[in-house]
């Protein structure tokens, strides 16, 4: 169109000019690759990108006077020369937090007060005085859950008020994360963890003894599963592996409530009794006094209350699991019960894995599922215009877009995690690795 008057052609993504990015919880290897590539597809395109430092900490505090958020201390502003060459380094280029803005949240109804909404009040306040049209977060499913309240506390806004974009980075070492088959990181910290294992069954080996692993993995197997394939573990033991005869029911206080609730908590009796039997097994059996058995970290939530009441929890009520150690207390109930059972002592040693892989140097693969993470959000914001999306990978680094709605239950606004299915052909493969001729029976 030409002439006196006419009305520019607008494209999509036109309003997506000024982007912020937040990375939120713990590090994963690979994180750099998204922060980079995302930052960089912007920029090539004329945008404008700012870094926002240490996760939610900052823009969760913002007033426009007491507490103004500053350049080069709480965001930075990236050029193209700041974000080249860091898809292969460690860390975390504008750092992390576990800052919880949604800190009680409960329900829907709860986004209708202002008192539990103040701190997302002043993110998107903080924003907007920034001039930021959209915000990429990335991190697990707690800021999954964080992203999807900015998006609904909106909603709530007045009908002429900007509304932020919103679009989403899976990000976890655990890979439990629905709607992405793999997230970028978890690759790494298997292999960095799996070689620390190869290590220790090399030690076992040379003292006659047994080392019980305590892996990285909160909530789901994913994690300990892998170290176990990968690092030859005797014995793989995660939350899927409770069964029903595994439990007892008991009463405890809901940390988020304060109210009294029943539940099914692990007889770690049964726990230990496995890992005895495997043990004497291999004794008399193969002839071996020695091996390795990893435990997900995750099984410490699902103790009797007589263990875990009183450890202290974080700002997403997470109990503190490594103050709990769950590798050396079921070391030391193992060697008890076979001292008992055999006459015999043995060395168990309880060690704890995770924190070391965390910052490990990223694997190829996960600099590739990263980079194409990071691109994947350009892509949302500007060329299919989307707003409360996650930005997903499946095949041969397909990128797909899952609405928020596909993610969160809508009447808890909680995410929901993705076990590993008993039964499924990879748990069947951690099963049948254990080596038939050394494994118990479940």
């Amino acid at each position: 169109m030409s002439g006196t008057g006419a009305k520019k052609k607008r494209h999509k993504g036109d309003d997506v000019r000024h982007v912020a990015i937040v990375f939120s919880g713990g590090p994963a290897p690979g994180a750099n690759a998204v922060i980079s590539s995302a930052a960089l597809s912007f920029l090539d395109d004329g945008r404008e990108v700012v870094g926002i430092n240490e996760g939610f900490e900052h823009l969760q505090k913002y007033h426009p006077f007491s507490y103004r958020l500053l350049k080069d201390v709480h965001y930075k502003e990236f050029t193209l020369r700041d974000v080249t060459g860091l898809r292969n380094t460690r860390g975390i280029i504008i750092g992390t937090s576990r800052a919880n803005p949604g800190k009680g949240i409960r329900g829907p109804q709860d986004l209708d007060d202002e008192r539990k909404t103040h701190n997302l009040r002043r993110i998107y306040t903080a924003l907007q005085d920034m001039g930021v049209d959209a915000l990429i977060t990335i991190g697990g499913d707690d800021t999954l859950k964080t992203a999807n309240y900015l998006v609904e506390f909106q909603k709530r806004l007045p009908d002429d008020a900007k509304i932020i974009k919103i679009i989403h980075l899976p990000k976890t070492i655990d890979n439990d994360y629905r709607g992405i088959d793999f997230t970028f990181g978890y690759f790494t910290a298997v292999d960095a963890m799996a070689q620390e294992m190869l290590n220790l069954h090399a030690d076992a080996a040379a003292t006659n003894s047994y080392f019980i692993v305590e892996s990285m993995g909160r909530k789901a197997g994913w994690l300990t599963y892998g170290v176990g394939i990968a690092g030859e573990a005797n014995m793989i033991f995660s939350v899927e592996d409770i069964t029903g005869d595994m439990t007892f029911e008991e009463e405890v206080t809901d940390p988020e409530t304060g109210e009294k609730v029943k539940v099914n908590s692990l007889k770690i009796e049964s726990l230990v009794d496995k890992i005895v039997r495997l043990v004497i097994k291999r004794e008399e059996t193969d002839k071996k006094g020695y091996g390795t058995v990893v435990l997900a970290e995750g099984l410490a939530e699902a103790l009797s209350k007589k263990y875990i009441e009183g450890l202290p929890r974080d700002e997403h009520g997470h109990i503190s699991i490594g103050k709990l150690d769950i590798g050396k207390l079921v070391s030391q109930l193992v060697a008890d019960e076979y001292n008992k059972r055999t006459g015999r002592v043995k060395k168990f040693v309880g060690i704890q894995l995770g924190y070391e892989a965390r910052c490990a140097s990223p694997h190829a693969f996960d600099i590739m599922l990263g980079s194409q993470l990071g691109i994947g959000a350009y892509r949302a914001l500007v060329e299919e215009n989307l707003h409360a999306h996650m930005v997903s990978v499946s095949g041969q680094l397909f990128l797909e877009y899952v609405p928020f709605a596909e993610l969160i239950n809508p009447d808890t606004l909680k995410t929901e995690i993705r076990f590993i299915e008993r039964g499924s052909d990879f748990h069947r493969l951690a099963r049948f690795l254990e080596s038939k001729t050394e494994k118990i029976e479940d």
